[in-house]
Order: C-alpha cells, then structure tokens, then sequence
C-alpha cells in the first residue's frame, strides 16, 4: 500500500451499539473519523442504533454476505462493550469479507469475557489478581458455597459483571453482609459476574499497537474509591501520569507482559493492556480489544507520549487491517 496522502482509503467507521458504552462509542467514531481524515482518508460514520440497526446517514442499511460494507477499503469498528467488542460484529464483517480495525472473534470473544480471559491468562503463567467466576446459575443453585467462595479471597473485593467495560456495575465491596447484594446487582448487567481481590500499588496501563508496538506505561491517578465510571468519564476525574512512577524493572516487566498477552491472547491491531504494579509486583488485569479512542482517551494519550500522533495510530491501524485481509484472502479453506 501506499501512503496515505498519495492513496487514501475509503473508510466506514462504526460507532454506536447497543451497550452501555454507546455515548462513548459515538465520541470514539467521531474521533476516528477525524483522525483518518487529518491523515488523508475519507471517512464516514455508520452508526448502530441502540435498537441495533445500523445506519448510513439515517437511512438503514441491508448487508449482504460477500459484498462488503459501502465499498469501503477498511471498516474501524469503533465500538465498546457487548455486541460490538465481543466479537459479535467482527463476525458480520467476516461473512461481509471486508478488511477491518482490531482484533477477530476469538480474541474479542475472549478478552471481553474476564472470567474467561483470565482463565486463559492463566495457562500462560502470567501473574494476575485473584478472582472468581461466579454464574446466576450456581449462586441461584447454592448461594451459601458461592458466598463463602467469594468471602476467600479477602475483602475488601470488586465485583463486576464479566462483559461490560467502562466500569458499568462495578460494587467495591468491603463487609461480607454486602456481597450478596453486590452480585444481585451486577446479574443486573450479566448473567457472568467476577470477583475480584483487592489488588494493591499503582494503576498502570500501556498501549499496544500489534503485534510489536508497545507505548511507555502510564499511570491511572484518581481521587475516588476506585476507577469507577465517573472517574474515568467526568472533566478532571483522573489525570494519566506519563511514564508511570515504577521502577525501571517493573517497567520493563510491564512492557514484556503487555506484548505477551497480546499475542497470547491472540489479539491483533490494537489492545490497552491494564496492570496493578506494587513495588515489584506487577499483576495483569485485563486486555481491552478496542479502548476509548478520542485522541483524549488513554490508548491515544500513550501512544502519543511514545512518539505516535493520533492520525498516524488510526492510519497504521488501517494499514494493518487491509494487510490481515489481504493475506488472509490467500488462504484456502
């Protein structure tokens, strides 16, 4: 491919969905848009209403396996949370044989499922915090041993529902009488939910731009309980501290356990990898497949702070998805 100056790419960014992240997502596509027309493309919004229709300009579109998606060159999937970063929509854009952002469905599937996520996480010997899965099903059958399963790992502890991002029904318990509640409520959300230990020392994340790109650390600094959905979405609720104040090992550990997940997990184009880092420890929490993406956000913060402006990320990201697709299509099946 050439640059983009010399030949753009027709682009359909998808932003919406049905989640709860679907504010979020459109601000996410808004910014993409921008950014890939800052870097020579054009770029047009397909949104996907809450009722799930998507649509082009206000008017719905029909899809039709094979033909792509409005001619576009590449589809970014700007999309957070159930049905969008689940895997559920890279699966349409695969029937559809379009070239497309992010991760495929496995991987989506998989990181988007905590529990799942770190179950598999966990094959790899990569040190992580420690967790329970917990199904509406068996706290229905037997609360008492989920309760009492739960209770062992300590308190305070987190609980949250397994498919949600942006902190969506997230409870910091910190009394065995509340844990009950907390799980009733996070069923609320999913039919999964995980409990989580109480991780101490710093909050660190870093961008990965795959496979083998990954930005200096930074540091989440909030001044509520936790990182919750205000602080992460409310002017002033968090400040990211570039490079993260660990250690130049711890550093180096987060970096290595970054990469590694991300290939592990088999995840592709992009991800942000979330760390708890405690003088020496350094715990993996989660793969996120399609973080927050204005040039605001996190991810692009990172990737800036490491040399990368925000029009080049979605550039080379387009970039990365035509390649996939493109070798891909040489495969028989």
């Amino acid at each position: 491919m050439g640059g983009p100056a010399a030949a753009g790419l027709d682009v359909v960014v998808l932003a919406g969905g049905r989640s709860s992240e679907h504010d979020v997502s459109l601000s996410s596509g808004g910014a993409v848009r921008d950014g890939l027309l800052a870097a020579g493309h054009r770029a047009r919004i397909v949104e996907i209403g809450r009722d799930g229709v998507w649509r082009a300009d206000g008017a719905p579109l029909s899809l039709s396996p094979g033909e792509g998606l409005l001619g576009a060159d590449v589809v970014f999937p700007a999309l957070h949370g159930p049905f969008g970063e689940d895997g559920v929509v890279q699966g349409v854009l695969e029937a559809l044989d379009v070239a497309y952002v992010g991760s495929g469905v496995a991987a989506s599937a998989v990181c988007i499922d905590k529990v799942l996520f770190k179950r598999l996480i966990s094959t790899a010997g990569i040190p992580q915090v420690d967790y329970r899965g917990v199904s509406a099903d068996s706290f229905a059958r037997d609360p008492d041993a989920v309760l009492a399963d739960a209770a062992a790992l300590g308190l305070p502890v987190f609980v949250k529902p397994a498919h949600l991002g942006s902190s969506v029904g997230i409870a910091k318990v910190a009394s065995a009488d509340e844990l009950a509640g907390a799980l009733h409520a996070a069923f609320a959300h999913d039919e999964l939910v995980i409990v989580e230990a109480m991780a101490g020392g710093r909050e660190v994340e870093c961008a990965v731009m795959g496979p083998a790109t990954v930005s200096e650390p930074g540091e989440i600094v909030f001044e509520s309980e936790f990182y919750d959905y205000e602080a992460k979405y409310t002017p002033g609720g968090m400040e990211l501290k570039i490079p993260a104040r660990i250690s130049a090992s711890a550093r180096e550990r987060v970096i290595a356990l970054a990469r590694d997940a991300f290939r592990f997990a088999g995840c592709e184009g992009l991800a942000r990898a979330d760390f708890f880092v405690d003088g020496e420890l350094v715990l993996l929490n989660e793969l996120n497949t399609m973080p927050g993406f204005t040039p605001t956000s996190v991810y692009a913060k990172l990737m800036q702070a490491s040399g990368t402006p925000y029009p080049q990320v979605v550039d080379t990201l387009c970039r990365l998805a035509r390649e996939r697709h493109e070798r891909r299509s040489l495969l028989r099946h």
